[in-house]
């Protein structure tokens, strides 16, 4: 039992779509979702609440925002283990993947400290770095974009597309 998440970013995703001039059309937008054994049991898709200065950051933005509700969906499906037979051993951590498609993301997140690069970011968005690793049942793995479920929440896609990531996602 597994409680895995995918998360995308859409760097800037409405420019020059709209009004360039709007701050909002320059804000990117968060998507990443979480499967238990295999099924969805929470999604998002909303804007940044800042604005991203590259699409490394955009991805690691989404990355910390999908930490933050990931850290206690685990802390929630270990409890309701104990209470209640639902296939998790309670005395035995939680497995967890986070599938991300970025490289630069990935290794920030895992990276053993800030870089002058990603020092602005680092204030707000790395609380979860101590989370990470093999030894706290949570680990990045990286995922090619084609098979990045989340991207079904963060951009418009072609009707095939959304069509085979609604498969991956829903099983149907």
């Amino acid at each position: 039992m597994k409680l895995d998440c995918y998360v995308d970013a859409d760097f800037a995703g409405l420019w020059n779509h709209k009004d360039d001039q709007d701050p909002v059309c320059v804000k990117s937008r968060t998507g990443y979702c979480m499967m238990f054994c295999g099924s969805p049991v929470h999604w998002v898709s909303k804007l940044q609440p800042c604005i991203a200065l590259s699409t490394v950051e955009s991805e690691y933005i989404a990355l910390s925002q999908a930490m933050r509700d990931l850290l206690p969906m685990r802390e929630f499906i270990q409890d309701l283990s104990s209470r209640i037979d639902i296939g998790v051993n309670p005395n035995t951590m939680l497995k967890s993947s986070i599938f991300e498609d970025n490289n630069g993301c990935i290794s920030v997140a895992t990276a053993p400290k800030l870089s002058p690069r990603t020092k602005h970011i680092g204030v707000r968005y790395h609380f979860f770095k101590d989370q990470i690793g093999e030894e706290k049942g949570i680990i990045i793995k990286k995922i090619v974009t084609d098979e990045q479920i989340a991207d079904i929440f963060t951009k418009g896609l072609g009707e095939e597309k959304f069509q085979y990531l609604k498969s991956l996602l829903c099983g149907w």
